[in-house]
């Protein structure tokens, strides 16, 4: 195991029930796992080297899903590779008509 360093936070009750909830639904095995996690993510999000812009994006359920049956199929690498993808061609797609309705004008 490797070494780790007790870290002691005060949270308001109502952040601490959210917690709880994700631990009873199963989403993490324990409230440290949970709080472990939202560490990792705001450590990654403040160390991407400066040419990224990280951003979260929040999709329904049902979305989430077509995204993974993607991944399933092969279509992405994961679900970030999906995503960065998707959002590439849609920025593309704009830029593209974009440039078509100014040489119109």
């Amino acid at each position: 195991m490797s070494d780790t360093k007790r870290i002691t936070v005060r949270i308001p009750v109502d952040m601490a029930e959210e917690l709880d909830k994700l631990v009873d639904e199963e989403t993490y095995s324990s409230t440290s796992e949970a709080i472990r996690a939202a560490i990792d993510e705001f450590i990654k999000n403040k160390n991407a080297p400066e040419h990224i812009s990280k951003i979260t994006v929040d999709l329904p359920k049902q979305k989430v899903g077509e995204i993974e049956n993607l991944v399933e199929k092969g279509d992405s690498v994961n679900i970030d590779d999906a995503i960065r993808t998707a959002v590439r061609e849609y920025v593309r797609e704009r830029i593209k008509e974009y440039t078509r309705d100014i040489e119109e004008s």
